[in-house]
């Protein structure tokens, strides 16, 4: 018996609706969005009505829509995420990405729950949990390497969800802290202030600096775009986008760019197939560097490197284009091959060190006239952030997706009758009354030209198949009336048939303990019914959450990015000394942050500590 190839999804942002359409336009098998309260981007809510547009025109193609509804709630706020999450089960919606574990004790309709990568879900016993207690996926930590994925994979059945591109936490998520500690505005509940793109000075013990007014809390963004196959093989079912607050150039031109890398290995692979339908073509070339970034890293997919850090910048600095050869006047020649024109914007890295950019007035040849000529100098690299022909591409349609369709086109004694099928297996048939007479010329043609003008419907025809005892007349107007009909009982039919998944119900005796007896304010439990949840599965004492009740000097971030690493002091990795006393501090305006390293479990600490003032 041949084995059931794996679903594999390419899983998109979308801060809106139309950043959700384009997403599917693109190749997206799925789309999250977030919902009009609650998600972790406070700042990219929406409409029930947006979201309900949003299912309608994904479930065309079979892809699905799900709604991030992934804050911890306080106790007041469970009714209303109740009533929200019915009207969303009422929209569409196929699944909801949540952290709060008092969610699961809601009267829910029956709608699936994605264990957010806020769950902090980096161990298979946290995940063979996850898959006992109803999650019908599991978003893993974007921490996790190869062997990581691999060894969770191997334990649980439950589909596995991996970031693959975009922005990365330097704490592991759902385990910051720093932003509600220090503003009061916190990450578990949407409102990150993000302290880790602030530039800090780093002093030892004895108040000596090491390292003076640099990013060193921000991350490059993910790239894992040459890793698919092996995240494939290693267990991942879902390649995860991130970037809800990003514009919908980002969404278009990451998404087709990710489709295209994963559609060249499922051509190869038939062992995974592909979760949605319909083909995306592109009028443009997708490139990755092209988009927001702040250089690119594949973090820790092949354990420990060096490459991850943006120390020098939080802002994107695009794709790297040549360096500066000669100054001349008002201009410069640049050595390099990649195109440029007028408007485009280029940046790089000033004598301090801090990145500087400048719009492109006009090119000749390989000669740069800016806008305002910059202070830079011979041999300094360039780099691209904004290119002004690619993004006039994307601003225009750039993508439609279509579903392969066979036409058949048949007569009968009363009149024509026209079949059409879809590649899902969706088919209908019309047949229209028609006094037939016979054609003065050969009609195949017409038949076939007409019924082909599929235009802007989801549809287009890969064959067209006539089956006519004689050689009728056929007028185009009656052919163009049967097509317009057969397409409009074609979609009605998709969406009659689009499935979508139901949620695992979990009875009260499959619980399974919780893989921990105590929780502490890293459980993030900040109502009862959250509280009842771990209970119920095994857990003895459950704390408060951070926002309900901040703790002092407890750790407020936990980091796999090691700055002790970074700078070649590791006692594992590198066995080296630092010159310098620890405690290391990290210093911006009035934020005083001490540093502990936790070598037996290879990551760091970041705690509040008092001003010296």
């Amino acid at each position: 018996m041949p084995i059931k190839p794996r679903r594999i999804e390419l899983l998109s942002p979308a801060k809106d609706l139309d950043c959700g359409i384009e997403a599917i336009n693109h190749g997206a098998d799925a789309v999250y969005i977030g919902a009009p309260k609650f998600g972790a981007r406070a700042a990219a809510g929406n409409t029930l009505e947006d979201i309900r547009a949003l299912c309608e025109y994904a479930h065309l193609y079979n892809a699905r829509i799900y709604v991030a509804l992934n804050t911890i709630l306080r106790e007041e706020e469970l009714p209303e995420a109740e009533q929200l999450i019915r009207q969303l089960y009422q929209a569409g919606a196929d699944a909801l990405i949540v952290q709060d574990m008092g969610i699961t004790r809601l009267n829910l309709p029956p709608i699936p729950l994605h264990a957010s990568t806020q769950t902090d879900n980096r161990t298979p016993e946290k995940v063979k949990f996850l898959e006992a207690a109803g999650f019908t996926q599991v978003v893993l930590a974007r921490e996790l390497s190869l062997n990581e994925i691999r060894r969770i994979s191997e334990q649980v059945s439950v589909p596995l969800e991996v970031f693959v591109h975009g922005a990365l936490c330097v704490s592991y998520s759902g385990q910051c802290y720093l932003s509600a500690a220090l503003s009061g505005r916190s990450a578990n509940r949407g409102e990150c202030a993000q302290y880790c793109r602030l530039p800090y000075s780093m002093v030892d013990a004895n108040g000596t600096e090491i390292v003076h007014n640099k990013h060193l809390l921000s991350l490059k963004d993910m790239n894992r775009s040459d890793q698919l196959e092996a995240l494939l093989d290693a267990g991942a079912s879902s390649f995860k986008i991130e970037g809800r607050l990003k514009d919908v150039t980002y969404v278009k031109n990451i998404t087709a760019y990710y489709r295209k890398k994963l559609d060249a290995i499922l051509a190869r692979r038939p062992e995974y197939c592909r979760a949605s339908a319909g083909k995306s073509t592109y009028e443009f070339e997708p490139v990755a560097e092209k988009s927001f970034n702040r250089g690119f890293t594949p973090f820790f997919l092949h354990e420990r490197t060096k490459d991850i850090a943006a120390f020098n910048t939080p802002k994107s600095i695009g794709e790297p284009v040549g360096t500066v050869k000669e100054l001349k006047g008002n201009s410069f020649t640049i050595a390099g091959v990649k195109q440029l024109n007028n408007g485009d914007g280029l940046v790089f890295f000033n004598s301090r060190g801090e990145l500087e950019g400048f719009r492109v007035n006009r090119v000749e040849a390989n000669r740069v006239f800016p806008l305002d000529m910059p202070d830079i100098k011979p041999k300094t690299p360039l780099y691209r952030n904004f290119d002004q022909v690619f993004e006039k591409q994307l601003a225009k349609p750039s993508a439609e997706r279509k579903l392969a369709v066979k036409i058949e086109f048949l007569d009968n004694p009363f009149g024509f009758t026209l079949v059409m099928e879809d590649e899902t297996g969706a088919r209908v048939m019309l047949t229209e009354p028609f006094d037939k007479e016979l054609a003065r010329r050969d009609q195949a043609d017409n038949i076939r030209t007409q019924l082909a003008k599929l235009g802007n419907t989801p549809f287009e025809a890969s064959e067209v198949h006539i089956g006519m005892g004689e050689n009728w007349f056929v007028p185009s107007s009656l052919l163009a009336d049967m097509r317009r009909k057969a397409v409009e009982k074609l979609q009605s039919d998709r969406m009659i048939r689009y499935q979508r998944e139901l949620s695992r119900k979990v009875e009260p005796a499959e619980e399974v303990p919780f893989p921990e007896r105590q929780l502490t304010y890293l459980g993030n439990v900040s109502n009862s019914r959250a509280e009842a949840f771990y209970k119920a599965h095994g857990v003895e004492t459950v704390a408060d959450a951070f926002e309900l009740k901040p703790e002092k000097d407890v750790p407020l971030m936990f980091s796999k990015h090691c700055l002790r690493y970074s700078m070649g002091w590791c006692p594992t990795y590198q066995k080296e000394k630092s010159p310098y006393k620890e405690p290391y501090y990290l210093l911006y305006k009035d934020t005083r942050l001490r540093l502990q390293f936790d070598c037996k479990r290879c990551q760091m600490l970041v705690y509040e500590a008092p001003s010296q003032k």
